[in-house]
């Protein structure tokens, strides 16, 4: 999906109020806030989701979601957080990072099939198109979200 299209408008939802925003592509790095609640949409961090917020933030917008899978338990969750925090300054505003603690999002987990942590997977239009297991370093991580996006 070209996000940068001349001309082109996206959904974006808000990682506050996961309100729908329409923001012009080409206005995507420019700080856009929400419309509701007046705050940024993009922040250069990875956002939290409770499970009942994940569906309807997939359904609010049309960047790329990759999400990780994680547990405050895991090692290997633990040691993936700065990775996954400088992988949002890099990526950010194409693409939405987000975290799911899978202790808190059972159900979701389930529905998902996480087998294991943590799991990192790709959503475009609220289908999932990629996963990968495991702890990596910042290049292997931006690289692979790249190649599936």
């Amino acid at each position: 999906m070209d996000i940068e299209a001349p001309g082109r408008t996206l959904s974006v939802a808000c990682p506050h109020c996961q309100t729908a925003n329409r923001v012009p592509a080409h206005r995507l790095a420019d700080g856009p806030k929400c419309g509701a609640c007046s705050r940024a949409l993009f922040e250069g961090h990875p956002i939290e989701l409770a499970e009942a917020d994940f569906d309807r933030h997939l359904a609010n917008t049309e960047l790329p979601v990759v999400v990780d899978f994680w547990a405050p338990w895991c090692g290997p969750c633990r040691a993936m957080t700065p990775v996954y925090e400088r992988a949002a300054h890099e990526l950010e505003p194409q693409v939405r990072l987000v975290k799911v603690n899978t202790d808190e999002a059972q159900a979701l987990a389930a529905r998902l099939d996480i087998r294991g942590i943590p799991t990192f997977a790709i959503f475009e239009r609220g289908r999932e198109v990629a996963r990968i297991s495991g702890a990596m370093g910042l290049a292997r991580f931006v690289d692979w979200v790249r190649a599936n996006i």
